[in-house]
């Protein structure tokens, strides 16, 4: 997919190294992107426009502004480049390693984010060229750790859907119950018992029913739902077991 510029930023401000916003040398951000299409989890690639890794494909990053603390940065970083606004958003870990850049000493600070691919338009800037979803199971060699912070950022994810129904945001507004399944067979990488699924999900209570089906599709149209906005705040704060 190429990058697009659909939608306008509230701010002409590009991550480059050339900013004239002052930044903290040796201190980046980088974002994996999850997003859900067609029963696949994807993430969200961006092809590099400038610096040493011109040209080549990596994770969604910028530099620490020095007012700037690392959430700020990792929101405005993922701004400027999908519009999104307050968009669930972990961090995961700083990454040390001293050799992950070859010449000279940067430490990443990893965060990853779930998002409904439907919600926006990817566009380009000074830093990125060109962006595109990949299938998780497809990743290709990229620059630096990257490789080694998708991985953690997809441990984490999984641990963490089984604990907070933080995998809603992947997906539309209105689902089906088969939608919801597949997503999370996606995530966790296991196949799971259809009718166990949809009694534990159910019992949760976590689901509004929609009397609304499917439009446009060649089998039996399927039951619409959505989450429960209070319940969902809930169980996002208490926590949950959702284990199968």
């Amino acid at each position: 997919m190429k990058a697009s510029s659909k939608k306008t930023s509230k701010t002409n401000e590009c991550i480059s190294e050339n900013t004239v916003t002052p930044e903290i040398d040796g201190i980046s951000i980088d974002c994996v992107i999850f997003g859900f299409k067609k029963e696949s989890l994807e993430v969200l690639l961006v092809q590099h426009a400038g610096g040493e890794s011109e040209g080549s494909w990596g994770l969604l990053g910028g530099w620490l502004k020095r007012e700037e603390s690392a959430d700020d940065a990792a929101q405005r970083i993922l701004y400027e480049l999908t519009s999104l606004d307050n968009i669930y958003l972990e961090q995961l870990k700083a990454f040390t390693n001293p050799k992950r850049v070859l010449d000279r000493r940067v430490v990443t600070i990893g965060y990853y984010t779930l998002v409904n691919q439907e919600d926006y338009d990817v566009k380009a800037s000074l830093a990125v060229r060109e962006a595109k979803w990949c299938r998780i199971n497809e990743i290709p060699n990229l620059i630096f750790d990257h490789n080694e912070i998708l991985e953690f950022s997809l441990m984490q994810l999984r641990n963490r859907v089984r604990q907070a129904p933080i995998g809603f945001n992947l997906l539309p507004e209105k689902f089906t119950l088969l939608q919801l399944m597949h997503l999370y067979e996606e995530i966790l990488g296991i196949e799971l018992d259809k009718s166990n699924f949809r009694r534990k999900i159910l019992h949760m209570k976590l689901l509004v029913a929609l009397d609304e089906k499917q439009q446009d599709v060649s089998h039996r149209a399927a039951k619409l739902f959505k989450f429960d906005p209070e319940i969902y705040k809930k169980l996002t704060e208490k926590g949950f077991n959702f284990e199968f």
